[in-house]
C-alpha cells in the first residue's frame, strides 16, 4: 500500500465570485503518478470518442480524467478543458466552448507566471546518486524547460484558437471584441501551423466590420430601450422624449437638452 502525503492549502479567491477557495490535495510521488497514469488512461479514451464523433460521451470522460487528475497539474488540467473546448466547438456550443477554453488559458498563463514546470509535491523521493558535471547538469535542466516551455504554448495557441472561434461564432459586440483580442494574441505567436496562420489573418480582416456593426446594433437597441422608459416616465406630464432635443455644441465639443413643447418640428 502506497503511502499518502496530504496537505491543504487555500488558493486566491477570485474577487469576481464568491465560491469557496479550492482545496490543494497533495500526494506523494507514488500516488500521484499512479492518479494520473489513470487520468492519461480516460483521457485516452475520450480522445478515442472524439474521433468516432461522439462528443458528448468524450466530455463525460474527459471530466472523469479531470477528476482523477491532481488539481495542482496546472498544464495537465489545461490540457483536458482545451479538449473539452474542441468537443463543445463540436456541439455548436459556443458558451461552453469559452469557457472551458478560457479556463486552459488561464491555466497555462499561471504556469507561465510562475516560470516553471508547476507544483511539486511536498515530499519527492530522492534521486539516485550519480556523478554529472555542472555543465551537463545545466544543459539538461534547460532543455528541460524549453521544451516545456514550447508544450505550453502549443496548448495555449489551440485553447486561443478554439476560444477564438467560438467568440466569433457565439456573436455579439462582447463576444467579436473578445475573438478580436484572441486572433491578434495569436497573430504574435510563431508557434502557429501555415493553415493556422492564415486563418488568423482571414479573420483580422473579417471581424472588425462585424464588431462595428455589432456594436452600432446593440447601442440603438440600447436606446430604444431608454427611449421606451423616458416615454413611460414622461407620459403621465403629457410630454415624451420628442420633446427634447440633444444639441451638439461644435465649439467645445459638449451636447446641451433643449426642450420643445411642442414636439419635432
Amino acid at each position: 500500500m502506497t503511502s499518502r502525503t496530504e496537505r491543504f492549502e487555500r488558493k486566491p479567491r477570485s474577487p469576481q465570485k464568491n465560491e469557496e477557495p479550492v482545496e490543494v490535495i497533495r500526494f506523494s510521488p507514488e500516488e500521484e503518478a499512479s492518479l494520473l497514469s489513470e487520468s492519461n488512461a480516460q483521457k485516452t479514451s475520450a480522445n478515442e470518442l472524439f474521433v468516432k464523433s461522439e462528443y458528448k460521451d468524450a466530455i463525460d470522460v474527459y471530466g472523469q480524467a479531470l477528476s482523477t487528475c491532481p488539481n495542482y497539474l496546472d498544464y495537465e488540467i489545461a490540457v483536458l478543458k482545451s479538449n473539452v473546448a474542441a468537443c463543445h466547438l463540436k456541439l455548436e456550443d459556443w458558451k461552453e466552448a469559452i469557457k472551458a477554453a478560457t479556463a486552459a488559458i488561464d491555466g497555462l498563463d499561471k504556469l507561465k507566471e510562475k516560470g516553471e514546470e508547476g507544483e511539486k509535491p511536498q515530499e519527492e523521493e530522492e534521486a539516485d546518486e550519480e556523478i554529472i558535471s555542472a555543465g551537463a547538469a545545466k544543459a539538461e535542466d534547460v532543455s528541460v524547460k524549453g521544451q516545456r516551455e514550447k508544450d505550453i504554448e502549443r496548448i495555449r495557441g489551440k485553447a486561443l484558437m478554439r476560444r477564438a472561434r467560438a467568440r466569433s461564432e457565439q456573436g455579439g459586440w462582447a463576444s467579436l471584441s473578445g475573438a478580436e483580442e484572441d486572433y491578434k494574441l495569436l497573430e504574435k505567436m510563431d508557434n502557429l501551423s501555415a493553415a493556422d496562420r492564415k486563418l488568423v489573418r482571414q479573420q483580422l480582416l473579417k471581424l472588425p466590420p462585424r464588431t462595428k456593426a455589432a456594436q452600432e446594433k446593440e447601442m440603438g437597441d440600447m436606446m430604444g430601450k431608454l427611449k421606451d422608459l423616458g416615454n413611460g416616465i414622461l407620459k403621465p406630464f403629457g410630454l415624451s422624449t420628442e420633446n427634447f432635443n440633444m444639441v451638439k455644441d461644435e465649439k467645445t465639443g459638449g451636447y446641451s437638452m433643449n426642450f420643445n413643447q411642442g414636439g419635432p418640428s
